[in-house]
C-alpha cells in the first residue's frame, strides 16, 4: 500500500540490502497529476524514500513499463550482487494489462573470472606464500568445497559470521568465526598472504579499524564497490567467488607445504572461547545443550540479542547459509518473521528462531501467522529482563545504566493467547527436551530461556 505500507516494508528492505538478499517490492503510489494535499497515505517522496534502502526505486507509469522493470530486477538478481529493488505503480494504472515483451533470451551467468592470467598470478602467489590465510564471507556461501582445497594448500582460514559453514569446523587450521576478537589481529599478522572472498570486511565483521595485516591482500568479489573500499586490496579481483576458487583449484592441483601449525591455531581458539565464557556467562553451556538436539540441516534465524552475539562466534556450522542474523543493518524483531519465511520456504525441514526478550516484542504479532500456518517452529526467547548489551556498554563507558530494564509480559501466557505452545525449561535437560518436541509439534512453541538455566 502507498505511504505507510511502503514505510513498514522499508526496514526489512534495508536488512535485505545489507544481507545481499534479492527482494522485489511492488507498491502502489498516488497519481502524480493529483494536486490536492492531505490524501490518504500521501508521502512527499515515496520513490526517493524507497531508494535509500534498495539498489534502485522506479515508477512504472504503464503496464509495459512495469513488465520491463520486473525483468530488469530479476536479471540484476542473476547477474550481480543481489539486492532489493522497488517498483511503484500509480493507482490509476494499476489494473492495466500488459502484453508479454519479445523474448530477450536467457540471462547469462553471473560475472566469472574472464582473464585466465589473473588466476595463474594468484596461484603463483599462493604457491610462494609460507602462511597463506583465507577469509570467507557471506558472498562465499555457495562454496561447498573449500575444506579439501584448504587442506591441499596448507592454508589457514577465518570466516565472517555470515560465512560460517563454508569451512568445515573440524579443520585443524580453521580459526573459526572469531575475526571480531581483538587478538585475531595478531593471528592475521602472522600471515604472509591473505585472500578474502565474498566479504566486505565491514565494521560488524571486525569491530576495529582494519584487519591488522601487513601481508598483501587479495580480494575477490562480485561488487566493485567492495573492491574499492577503505581496505584497498593490493590485488582486487572482480568475479564470482565460487568460479574463482574452482579455477584456482585447477591451477594448483598438487599439495603445498606450508608453515601453519594446528597447535598454534588451537591455542588461539581456546583463548577466544575462554574470553567469551567470561563475557557472556552461561551461553556456552546452553549452546552445547542445544547443539546436542539440533538436526544437522536445521536453519536458524536469530535476532539482535546477547545470546546470538555469543552463539554465532562459537556454534560450529557444518553447512553454509544455515544461520541467518541481521548482521549489518541490525534490525530488532528480525528473527520471528524471518524464521516464518524460512519455514515456509523449506516445508518439512527444521527451522528455529532465537530472539531476545526486547527484540521479540518488535514483531510478536507474527506469532499469530506462525499459528495460522501450523509451523513446527521452536522460538527461543533469551529473557534477561533488560537490554543487557546496552546496559553493559553503559557500564563500560562509566555511564549509570538508564532505561534498560524492560517491563516484560508473561511470555508464556502471551504465546498461549495466540494459540501457540509455550514452555519455560528449568534446566538444560528440560531445554533439550522442549526443543526436540517443538520440532515435531503441530504449531510454534515459545521456549523461554533465562540465564539461570545453567545453574538450575
Amino acid at each position: 500500500i502507498t505511504g505507510p505500507g511502503l514505510c513498514n516494508t522499508m526496514t526489512p528492505l534495508g536488512q535485505a540490502y545489507s544481507d545481499s538478499v534479492p527482494v522485489l517490492a511492488i507498491s502502489s503510489c498516488l497519481d502524480e497529476t493529483v494536486a490536492s494535499r492531505g490524501q490518504l497515505h500521501q508521502m512527499r517522496d515515496q520513490q526517493g524514500a524507497a531508494a535509500t534502502v534498495c539498489a534502485w526505486s522506479q515508477q512504472a507509469d504503464t503496464a509495459q513499463a512495469a513488465y520491463a522493470l520486473i525483468d530488469r530486477a530479476l536479471d540484476g538478481f542473476a547477474l550481480a550482487r543481489p539486492r532489493p529493488c522497488h517498483i511503484q505503480v500509480p493507482i490509476a494504472v494499476a489494473g492495466a494489462m500488459a502484453s508479454p515483451p519479445p523474448d530477450i533470451g536467457r540471462v547469462p551467468a553471473r560475472l566469472a573470472i574472464v582473464d585466465h592470467a589473473v588466476v595463474q598470478d594468484v596461484a603463483a602467489r599462493l604457491d610462494a606464500a609460507r602462511k597463506p590465510l583465507f577469509i570467507f564471507g557471506g558472498g562465499a556461501r555457495t562454496v561447498d568445497f573449500a575444506g579439501p582445497l584448504l587442506q591441499r594448500w596448507g592454508a589457514a582460514s577465518f570466516t565472517t559470521y555470515a560465512g560460517r559453514g563454508v569451512v568445515p569446523p573440524q579443520d585443524p587450521l580453521h580459526f573459526g568465526a572469531m575475526l571480531a576478537r581483538q587478538s585475531s589481529a595478531n593471528a592475521i599478522a602472522e600471515s604472509d598472504l591473505i585472500i578474502a572472498l565474498g566479504t566486505e570486511l565491514s565494521e560488524v565483521d571486525l569491530w576495529r579499524d582494519g584487519l591488522g595485516h601487513t601481508a598483501p591482500l587479495i580480494r575477490v568479489d562480485i561488487d566493485p564497490e567492495v573492491l574499492s573500499d577503505r581496505h584497498r586490496a593490493e590485488y582486487p579481483v572482480l568475479g564470482d567467488v565460487c568460479r574463482f576458487l574452482t579455477d584456482l583449484g585447477v591451477a594448483l592441483p598438487e599439495p603445498l607445504k606450508k608453515d601453519w601449525r594446528a597447535a598454534t591455531i588451537k591455542t588461539y581458539r581456546a583463548a577466544w572461547l575462554a574470553e567469551l565464557a567470561v563475557e557472556r556467562p552461561g551461553i556456552t553451556e546452553i549452546c552445547e545443550a542445544l547443539r546436542a538436539v539440533m538436526p544437522d540441516d536445521a536453519m536458524i534465524y536469530s535476532d539482535m540479542t546477547q545470546f546470538a552475539y555469543g552463539a554465532k562466534e562459537i556454534w560450529p556450522m557444518s553447512r553454509p547459509g544455515h544461520w541467518h542474523h541481521p548482521y549489518g543493518f541490525g534490525t530488532l524483531g528480525y528473527a520471528l518473521p524471518a524464521a516464518i519465511g524460512g519455514a515456509v520456504g523449506r516445508p518439512g525441514s527444521p527451522t528455529m528462531a532465537i530472539a531476545g526478550d526486547y527484540g521479540f516484542q518488535y514483531t510478536v504479532q507474527e506469532l499469530g501467522t506462525a499459528v495460522e500456518l501450523g509451523l513446527p517452529l521452536p522460538i527461543l526467547i533469551w529473557d534477561n529482563g533488560k537490554l543487557k548489551e546496552i546496559e553493559d556498554a553503559m557500564v563500560r563507558s562509566q555511564i549509570a545504566p538508564n532505561a534498560v530494564v524492560a517491563r516484560n509480559p508473561d511470555f508464556l501466557a502471551l504465546a498461549k493467547a495466540y494459540g501457540a505452545n509455550a514452555v519455560a525449561p528449568q534446566n538444560l535437560d528440560d531445554l533439550k527436551s522442549a526443543v526436540s518436541q517443538a520440532f515435531s509439534a503441530n504449531g510454534p512453541t515459545v521456549i523461554l530461556m533465562t540465564p539461570d538455566l545453567v545453574t538450575s
